[in-house]
């Protein structure tokens, strides 16, 4: 089964929204074994839409559409699709009572122009919407398929979950049940885990199950995702157990997570198991530490608060950082003691750093001081030199600084 995509909208031309719904989509059909060749953009233009719409259909089993039914001018991806199908639209009241109740609900007037959602090519399948104005659709052509879906990813994400995947499988007449699994690393370069699990990559070119792949994923690390595909859900398991293990045995210094694991809820969890609190001292990155950490549901039970010392008095004032240049290891570790000591925390954690574009105090930028300080009193501290710009050396130094924290309670 060979499902395709086409983003609808000018504005990813422009590059003023970034397509992220293709991407996901892809991932998707990768995860359920259903093969997605082609992602294709087209602007807001009713004849090159349909000619998009025709040239990705001609050689797939169906085609996910996304973006375009909305209820304004330029929403016309239910027009294109109508004439792909050679059939017209037709106002379906279903859809059209549950628009006008959306909007009776949030006491809100609806303004006419969106009963152009109530528009269905005839012949087509409604998809009701639940969290959005617009339904999808389900279109036949022949033998294919074309699905239509709202734009907006959470939309989006909802109706292809509940509608579209499981349609896709019945239509594929697939029994196997394909699973993946994603460990997150930090610390090597997709290049460097190449290298190093080359044999490991090679034994798996030979079984041809499960397959790995390598996703870069900028700040957040190398994913090395094992897809595997067998007849029963224990025995994929079984399969991505062994892998997990083998791939661990080669490079498993690097691996601090699995699937929904971010570096920030892998350090919380351990700092839990161990019943220790954080306290943080951030220079360089502003808050961002705090910020990551506090995404986290139930972090309050770990971290303690944060002191911003961006300005050197804060450090020199309310940490005690013995007056002088401000990046360097024995100020971090200054940083750490004293956050550790202000906030009443077992462990303190402290940043300090260079993210440009100018030097400071002959420092140049991408210089992250870590220091951390213990609760036996020991103290520890690392340089890092960092790649990118202002905003990707700040949040390069989050993660950094976070893995650093999580090897040195982890070996405690």
């Amino acid at each position: 089964m060979r499902c395709d995509v086409v983003a609808v909208g000018t504005e990813l031309l422009l590059g003023q929204i970034v397509d992220t719904n293709s991407a996901w989509l892809g991932e998707q059909m990768a995860m359920a074994g259903i093969d997605s060749c082609v992602q294709v953009k087209v602007g807001d233009n009713l004849q090159r839409m349909v000619k998009a719409i025709r040239q990705t259909l001609a050689d797939a089993d169906a085609l996910v559409i996304c973006g375009g039914l909305g209820p304004t001018h330029d929403d016309i991806t239910r027009e294109a699709i109508a004439e792909v199908m050679g059939t017209t639209l037709e106002f379906d009241d279903e859809v059209g009572m549950v628009i006008a109740e959306m909007f009776a609900s949030r006491n809100r007037r609806m303004p006419e122009i969106n009963m152009r959602q109530a528009m269905v090519p005839k012949g087509a399948t409604v998809i009701p919407q639940r969290r959005g104005t617009a339904p999808g659709l389900v279109c036949p052509v022949g033998d294919k398929v074309i699905y239509a879906v709202p734009g907006v990813p959470f939309e989006l994400y909802e109706m292809f979950e509940r509608a579209i995947l499981p349609d896709l499988l019945a239509r594929s007449g697939s029994q196997s049940v394909i699973a993946s699994r994603t460990l997150r690393t930090w610390g090597e370069s997709e290049s460097g885990l190449n290298e190093r699990l080359h044999d490991v990559i090679g034994e798996l070119d030979r079984v041809g199950n499960p397959t790995l792949a390598f996703l870069a994923s900028g700040w957040e690390g190398i994913k090395v995702r094992l897809t595997a595909k067998a007849d029963s859900p224990s025995s994929v398991q079984s399969i991505l157990d062994e892998w997990d293990a083998r791939v661990r045995a080669v490079v498993g210094d690097v691996v601090f997570g699995v699937d929904a694991d971010t570096m920030e809820s892998v350090v919380l969890d351990l700092m839990r198991s161990r019943g220790l609190t954080l306290g943080l001292a951030e220079s360089v990155t502003g808050g961002l530490v705090s910020g990551r950490l506090t995404n986290v549901a139930g972090s309050s039970d770990v971290l303690r608060g944060s002191i911003v010392s961006y300005a050197s008095e804060v450090k020199f004032d309310v940490l005690g950082v013995s007056p002088g240049p401000v990046v360097n290891e024995q100020v971090a570790v200054e940083m750490a003691v004293g956050a550790r000591r202000v906030l009443g925390a077992d462990v303190g954690l402290a940043l300090t750093g260079v993210a440009g574009p100018a030097d400071q105090d002959g420092v140049k930028p991408g210089t992250l001081c870590v220091g951390l300080a213990l609760p036996d009193g020991s103290t520890t501290s690392r340089t890092f030199h960092l790649p990118g710009v202002r905003d990707q050396m700040r949040q390069l130094s989050v993660i950094s600084a976070l893995d650093y924290l999580r090897r040195a309670i982890a070996e405690k």
